[in-house]
């Protein structure tokens, strides 16, 4: 034990949560990540781990959202300028995100760029995701729009046989240049408008046909208001815009072909609750120009794409918070002592810890569980997952995490209130991971849309999990009582949330079953599927083996 480490332990202080390895020290998200197929990348996980955990990353979390972007709209001669300024803290989060192929990872192999386990890197790139949202999740909104803008451009072949050569780049370009002058771009993101919100049939943005060159994509000049425009420092970004046959999704470059500024006037930056070291704006397109991506009045289905790829990214933001306030609260617990014992060794908290645990380790399994099927959708069980469980897993990780990370402040007492601390900021960012990609009722909606529309693929999920409960009394219940509600179609229309939670938890539980230690997954299948009612954590886990949930959990062990 260190000299300081001593004054810690005798003025009743836990020494900081830093130099952590958030890879090597989580025993659940290690076994996720190998049981998913993404084990080949354990090595660059480990050394990943340790930079996300180290005290300088630590800190450029802290000083990125304590130094938030502002918005230049003019130079000093009056010159419209539209630049976002953000501190160094932000571009060097983005410089090691991107260094780590968060924003491109998946899709190196299509620039070119040969890799091994070209098929598992979902998987991998959702492990170093999950590790840099515990640094910052702020920052992640723009490397999540720039991964997931590609399976959009892939339908364009001409837009992408130029741009994703320089979005699969392992390196960060922050200068305002034109396309052709940077080494490595992003993508942001401008769908929602101010009268449509989730209703994409109330869009207004008007595009007007520029030409059509033969084997070039089509040209447009958009014109109307985008309420939410994500990363908009981008080099481009995907829009939405009626065209005369329906909806179109554009690219929509930050430059025009002659080096001019394009049309894009960002209004202002919106003041959020979290996520402060990311900057989302409001702005107005005069007559912007962009690349149709598909066919005019298929827009929607370009961009559903991009938002299924969004929502794996918001669940494993939502884990990742989770597990960093756990962490942080559990290494509280057992540095601290109040009554003569360790706070982790009276039962209350022992309880309360493992009872957080269990919902963190159900939500690594979810996401990654997830993942895999994002690597392997050509699969027909996999296809189906990726379609139903995606909506799923994002609707239960975004629901649960802000009370697992309030749960955790308790655990910490007043400290953990106060900015010095980062578990304040992970409860701020907690909504945003909820609502970004879509919010809880539109999320239900969709699990009720597949249900409706491709019931074959509810069947093979349903078949899966029936075949995962074996038998295990509780996962047979919990699979009945979702069979019972899917055999009344007439009532479907208002039970899409308890469907989507119903579909979350049994999933978890059959994972859990098959692969945690019992003493994780007997905890979870009992409290959650059980008889018992349950307001707050920490109730009826008395009888389970609670140390050996901690001591798995623990980043100290």
């Amino acid at each position: 034990m260190t000299n300081a480490f001593k004054a810690d332990a005798e003025r009743n202080q836990p020494p900081p949560f830093e130099d952590v390895n958030l890879f090597a020290s989580d025993a659940a998200l290690q076994d996720a990540v190998t049981r998913e197929g993404g084990g080949h990348a354990n090595r660059s996980l480990i050394a990943f781990g340790l930079v996300c955990g180290s005290q300088d990353a630590f800190e450029r979390g802290q000083l990125a959202n304590h130094q938030p972007p502002r918005l230049e709209t003019h130079d000093y001669r009056g010159n419209r300028i539209d630049r976002v300024e953000f501190c160094s803290a932000y571009h060097e989060l983005m410089e090691t995100s991107c260094a780590e192929g968060l924003n491109c990872a998946a899709w190196l192999h299509l620039a070119g760029r040969g890799q091994d386990h070209a098929a598992d890197q979902q998987v991998a790139r959702a492990a170093g995701f999950y590790l840099a949202a515990q640094t910052d999740s702020g920052h992640l909104a723009a490397i999540s729009t720039t991964h997931s803008a590609v399976p959009a451009l892939l339908t364009q072949p001409s837009l992408a046989e130029v741009w994703l050569p320089k979005i699969a780049s392992r390196s960060y370009d922050r200068r305002r240049e034109p396309f052709e002058d940077k080494h490595a771009v992003t993508i942001g993101l401008g769908i929602g408008e101010k009268q449509a919100g989730s209703d994409l049939a109330g869009l207004s943005t008007m595009a007007q046909l520029a030409n059509d060159n033969s084997g070039r994509a089509c040209e447009y000049l958009l014109t109307g208001h985008k309420w939410f425009l994500s990363a908009p420092m981008s080099d481009a970004f995907i829009m939405l815009a009626q065209t005369p046959q329906g909806p179109g999704c554009f690219l929509v470059p930050a430059f025009t072909d002659d080096g001019e500024r394009n049309a894009v006037q960002f209004v202002r930056l919106k003041r959020k609750l979290g996520t402060h070291s990311g900057a989302t704006a409001e702005a107005e397109l005069t007559g912007a120009f962009g690349w149709l991506i598909g066919e005019p009045g298929q827009g929607f289905g370009a961009i559903n794409e991009v938002m299924t790829h969004i929502r794996l990214d918001a669940a494993i933001s939502s884990a990742a918070l989770m597990r960093q306030a756990l962490a942080q609260a559990i290494h509280h617990c057992e540095h601290r002592c109040a009554h003569g014992r360790r706070l982790s060794e009276h039962p209350l908290m022992e309880q309360v810890l493992a009872d957080l645990a269990l919902d963190v380790e159900a939500a690594v399994a979810l996401v990654f569980r997830l993942a895999r099927a994002f690597d392997r959708h050509e699969d027909e069980h996999a296809s189906a997952w990726r379609r139903l469980m995606t909506p799923v897993t994002k609707y239960w990780t975004g629901k649960i995490s802000a009370a697992v990370i309030a749960e955790a402040m308790e655990c910490m007492g007043g400290n953990a209130y106060v900015e010095e601390l980062p578990i304040a900021r992970l409860y701020r960012d907690a909504p945003a991971a909820a609502i970004w990609g879509g919010c809880g009722n539109e999320l239900a909606q969709d699990v009720l849309r597949v249900l409706q529309r491709d019931p074959d693929v509810a069947s093979v999920v349903m078949d899966d999990l029936a075949e995962a409960a074996a038998d295990d009394a509780h996962l047979k219940a919990a699979h009945a009582r979702l069979e019972s509600i899917l055999h009344e179609p007439r009532l479907l229309d208002g039970r899409g949330r308890a469907l989507a939670e119903g579909l979350a938890v049994l999933a978890a539980g059959t994972i859990l079953r098959a692969h945690a230690p019992a003493a994780i997954a007997d905890a979870f299948i009992a409290t959650r599927m059980g008889s018992l009612s349950r307001q707050t954590y920490g109730q009826g886990v008395d009888w389970a083996e609670t140390k050996s949930i901690l001591q798995r959990a623990s980043p100290n062990c």
